[in-house]
């Protein structure tokens, strides 16, 4: 897996930008030979040569014409017969009933309209791209006390490496010396740099815009977060809306009423060209334009806000949503609870407790897990290697640690698993609102770890945010148990609060909700995964959430903090409402060209640069999802 990485990496961007490539450099050429057969044209009816006029204004038509047949083929060979046909249709009819003019003037628009329809994606695509530009492929190694130059792909969880001014960071890690002073502009849009001291989390794809700086290597290159980013990319690059499907399917209408208003304009006057006239307004169509152009735009404009998007199908989703379910631990507070006391039971030591939990613990992803495992390590305790795992995702986990069976937990969890040493679970409970984990070894409680986890910085903003933003009901879903989740959840005034949850309590929870209007769900957790699954929209923390989390999620946000979220909604309804906003008045105008056009009030010149100003005003207002 690991050595994939830098493949990945390599060629993502050719593949994804070798098709664009190719739509670029082709209607730049078919441009080209149009406007000169146009205007070579126009040179000979100048002089009077009628003959050589039509000869050139022919010429200048029938390499666009070929090529939008080739089109048209592959398009019939994967099932899609769309709007192309049209535009066929307006030139062939041209060039039959000598109308070599108007459809050089067609050729030329349409090459124009691909050209600008290009132009236009690449605009839409340009903060994804940036992404996809910003990955390492080598890394700075420490061995044996020197330094050597690494593909990423070798690199190693534990590893250490120097990061210099400059470098892109190559993978997730901690700062182990020095001030790492970071831009996470390409990834947040947030132009002030960070700056981590020793212990901090630093995410694969920011800059070092500061002095050097050693990283410990967190996980491998191909589990960071930036190599998670660009796959994401990947697919949200090659995705396809709803709303884009949906317009196809429309367009097969369009095509149907273009075809019929043609045919009936030549019939009731008897005159070609007025059938000709219809088919040239309608070519090409804003209905295949401004969708995917405003839907790429607004995914792209989502990215560099922090927040990536996996494909059309979710950002329109994200634009219908009306209730909000967040989980509790790493997601509305930090994740990173630390131990304010250690209570050891009759027999053991405080020592003792931490040891055992922290040893166990190390086969946990819980976020609990880390503290623990952290506090043991400054505390210079020896971890031993577990064995016999059994663990209940958000309740608790049991195993052997040097030859006795230990459990940690919640206080259910734990009593179920022992036998004795419950009045110290029980003087917790009546005391209400502390949060703490019990450890259990050999069937006995052998003491209780008290942790506090703080509200993270931007939660009660973030949920004031999405209120304003449309976000109507919030709910508080947590597998803490239920007085701690109402602590919470009665601070941040959430609208409802549930706690004692499982990975399946939270799906009913979802399912529940989602019964009556549409529902996203955020969560960072290996647990939340299935919630995050169900959900209309799934939100994962991605910047350190669990990978489970950030695949069954639709949405990731590219920091640990939750103020993207709001701003992904905002640009998620206003995307959609231009993307119709487009359609709509194209379609009107192309429709009422037509209709003027088959009354004979438009001629095909004309009704062609008419259809022109359209494409450009749809697609020019699509890019409005850009800002």
């Amino acid at each position: 897996m690991a050595e994939t990485r830098a493949t990945d990496a390599e060629r993502v961007q050719p593949r994804l930008t070798g098709g664009v490539a190719y739509r670029r450099f082709a209607p730049r050429v078919l441009v080209v030979i149009a406007l000169l057969g146009l205007t070579l044209g126009g040179s000979f009816w100048w002089r009077g040569e009628a003959g050589s006029s039509h000869v050139a204004w022919t010429l200048g038509t029938l390499p666009v014409l070929l090529a939008l047949f080739g089109q048209i083929i592959a398009s019939l060979r994967r099932g899609d017969v769309g709007l192309d046909v049209v535009a066929a249709l307006s030139m062939s009819a041209a060039l039959v009933f000598g109308e070599s003019l108007a459809g050089n003037v067609v050729a030329l628009m349409y090459a124009g309209g691909q050209l600008l329809e290009s132009f236009a994606e690449g605009r839409a695509r340009r903060e994804m791209t940036a992404l996809l530009g910003r990955v390492a492929f080598t890394a700075m190694r420490y061995r044996d006390h020197t330094l050597e130059e690494v593909p990423i792909a070798t690199i190693r969880q534990g590893d250490r490496l120097l990061v210099r001014q400059g470098d892109v960071v190559p993978v997730d890690g901690h700062v182990a010396g020095g001030v790492a002073v970071l831009d996470l502009s390409a990834l947040t849009g947030e132009s002030i740099p960070k700056s981590l001291s020793r212990g901090g989390e630093v995410m694969s794809g920011s800059t070092l815009v500061g002095a050097a700086f050693d990283l410990i290597a967190s996980r491998p290159a191909s589990e960071s977060t930036y190599a998670g980013i660009v796959r994401l990319v990947e697919a949200a690059q090659a995705s396809k809306s709803p709303m884009a499907r949906l317009a196809d399917r429309y367009a097969m209408w369009f095509l149907a009423l273009t075809v019929s208003l043609a045919g009936a304009a030549w019939l009731l006057s008897g005159d070609p060209i007025r059938a000709l006239a219809v088919l040239v307004v309608a070519t090409p169509c804003p209905l295949i334009l401004a969708v995917p152009v405003a839907i790429i735009s607004g995914i792209s404009r989502t990215a560099k806000s922090g927040a990536l998007v996996k494909d059309g199908a979710a950002l329109e989703a994200l634009a219908h949503v009306r209730t909000a379910i967040l989980d509790k631990t790493g997601t509305v507070t930090q994740g990173r609870p630390t131990i304010t006391a250690i209570r050891a039971g009759e027999g053991f030591t405080e020592h003792d407790v931490l040891g055992l939990a922290a040893s166990l613990d190390q086969a946990s992803a819980h976020v609990m897990a880390t503290s623990l495992i952290q506090a043991a390590t400054d505390a210079g305790l020896t971890l031993l290697p577990p064995s016999n795992i059994a663990e209940l995702p958000g309740k608790g986990i049991e195993g052997t640690v040097g030859g006795r069976r230990v459990a940690i937990g919640g206080d259910t969890y734990v009593r179920n698993r022992s036998t004795s040493g419950h009045a110290m679970l029980q003087e917790l409970d009546d005391q209400g609102g502390v949060q703490f984990v019990a450890v259990a070894v050999d069937g006995a409680v052998a003491g209780v770890i008290l942790l506090q986890d703080q509200l993270r910085e931007d939660a009660r903003a973030t949920l004031d945010a999405l209120r304003a933003a449309g976000i109507d009901r919030i709910v508080l879903a947590s597998g803490d148990m239920d007085h701690i989740a109402q602590t919470v959840g009665r601070s941040l005034g959430v609208d409802e609060i549930l706690g004692d949850l499982t990975p399946e309590g939270k799906v009913i929870a979802v399912r529940r909700e989602a019964a009556t209007r549409p529902v996203m769900m955020v969560g960072d957790g290996v647990n939340d995964a299935p919630a995050l699954a169900t959900a209309e929209v799934g939100v994962a923390l991605g910047a350190r959430g669990a990978v489970a989390s950030s695949q069954a999620a639709s949405v990731v946000l590219l920091v640990d903090e939750l103020y993207p979220l709001a701003t992904a909604l905002n640009i998620a309804r206003r995307t959609r409402a231009i993307a119709l906003q487009s359609v709509f008045i194209g379609l009107g105008l192309s429709i009422a060209g037509m209709i003027v056009a088959a009354f004979g009030y438009l001629p095909p010149v004309q009704g062609a640069l008419f259809q022109e100003a359209i494409d450009v005003a749809v697609i020019l207002n699509a890019l409005r999802a850009l800002r």
